[in-house]
């Protein structure tokens, strides 16, 4: 079970973040970027499940730029919410936010990032912006595909349902195939959020076997 902490940002901006820590001595530090609905019960439950795999988690509240403790569900009306809350971080503030988890998290060893919906785009710009990741696990960012540019100075895994629409299998492909160096794979009648159990979309064989090969790919680059 974790609690929040309050971090600092390299631009002076404070902002809350769910730390989960292991039981015993930690194999590194886990950043997890969050979907548009907040550190809510999900997030926080996925971050204390990696601390129990033995990883020192850090789940930056992305939103407190623009709205402190914004913490929702998944009804129609939170998706519009979270999507014009997304739309008013900048990434460049986000990924301050996310070294800021990061610098915190270091103090376990090396320092992975995992991000989910829009945290899994979060992740995909992180492994080329931010400095001194081992690795990233993006799943299904929706808007990978406008920063297709971006080069990864880290190793990455990626997960994508080939039934989202956002991305589509199609855009994932498209990005993937100017980025030959990463790792991804694509599940059968999986959609958009497929690893949530909260959500209508959560596909639990796809959720465990991302999950299965996330562990095996921290593991093997930290």
């Amino acid at each position: 079970m974790g609690t929040f902490i309050e971090l600092t940002a390299a631009d002076g901006r404070r902002f809350a973040a769910w730390e989960s820590r292991p039981a015993g001595k930690a194999r590194g530090g886990l950043v997890v970027a969050p979907e548009i609905f907040g550190i809510n019960g999900h997030i926080r439950s996925v971050a204390d499940g990696y601390a129990a795999e033995g990883y020192l988690v850090v789940a930056p509240a992305l939103f407190d730029r623009v709205q402190r403790n914004y913490e929702t569900g998944y009804a129609p009306a939170d998706i519009q919410a979270g999507v014009a809350l997304m739309q008013k971080v900048r990434m460049d503030d986000a990924l301050k936010d996310v070294a800021a988890a990061a610098a915190h998290a270091a103090s376990a060893g090396r320092v992975a990032i995992v991000g989910y919906c829009w945290g899994g785009t979060v992740a995909w710009v992180a492994a080329a912006r931010t400095a001194g990741l081992a690795c990233a696990v993006p799943y299904y960012g929706g808007s990978m595909p406008s920063y297709a540019a971006e080069v990864p100075a880290c190793p990455v895994l990626c997960h994508f349902g080939e039934e989202d629409k956002s991305p589509t299998p199609q855009q994932a492909r498209a990005l993937l195939a100017a980025h030959p160096e990463v790792v991804a794979h694509f599940y059968e009648g999986a959609g958009h959020g497929f690893n949530c159990d909260q959500r209508p979309s959560y596909n639990p064989q796809a959720a465990q076997l991302a999950r299965a090969r996330t562990l095996a790919f921290l593991t093997q680059n930290m």
